[in-house]
């Protein structure tokens, strides 16, 4: 998200068009009307910028996940932003009050470049909106579970077979390589492992 906030979206207006044209690369082969864009939250009130944004009537979707916290010794499971401080909003610049977002109540800012805000590419919204089950949460499809054999891509023991243990929240993951006629159980960063087709 902070590299779409600090990139040249290319959306300025040509002279004798409307201010809220969108030509050129920022289209994406999108009719003009309605496209999603992102605006900028004040810290954890995107829940607050979301509900305030859809009773002025705007469309306003924010992708969440589930996450485990601690908190007074105990772990719960919460929902929490995807990409904290950002939410989607759909907007037809030349039809909506867009600049009445930036002052909604849990909204720092539209993500603009120059007078105009960014366009989302196509695509990217509709699929994290099919991703979102009936419980408001992102699930994401996962490429790897257990019992799926995997070969190690980095490391002392690269190229070693194994076949995956289990997978935590960290990003690491419990793999049984495949040793001198034995299994090892060993524990690696998600990133040096693939699966094996």
């Amino acid at each position: 998200m902070e590299a779409l906030e600090r990139s040249d979206c290319a959306t300025t207006a040509a002279p004798g068009f409307a201010a809220g044209t969108l030509t050129g690369p920022a289209a994406d082969n999108v009719p003009l009307g309605a496209r999603w864009y992102v605006g900028h939250t004040l810290p954890r009130k995107e829940v607050l910028a979301r509900t305030n944004l859809q009773q002025q009537g705007f469309a306003a979707y924010l992708p969440r996940i589930l996450t485990t916290r601690r908190h007074a010794r105990r772990f719960e499971v919460v929902k929490t932003a995807l990409f904290p401080r950002y939410i989607f909003i759909r907007l037809d610049l030349t039809r909506d009050r867009w600049r009445s977002v930036n002052g909604t109540i849990g909204i720092s800012h539209i993500v603009s470049s120059g007078d105009l805000p960014c366009p989302v590419p196509a695509g990217i919204v509709e699929e994290l909106s099919r991703l979102t089950g009936d419980d408001d949460v992102v699930h994401f499809e996962p490429e790897l579970a257990p019992g799926d054999r995997v070969r190690l891509t980095g490391g002392p023991f690269t190229g070693g077979l194994g076949v995956l243990e289990q997978l935590d929240a960290r990003g690491r993951v419990e793999i049984l390589l495949e040793l001198l006629n034995g299994t090892v159980r060993l524990k690696v960063a998600r990133e040096l492992i693939e699966p094996v087709r």
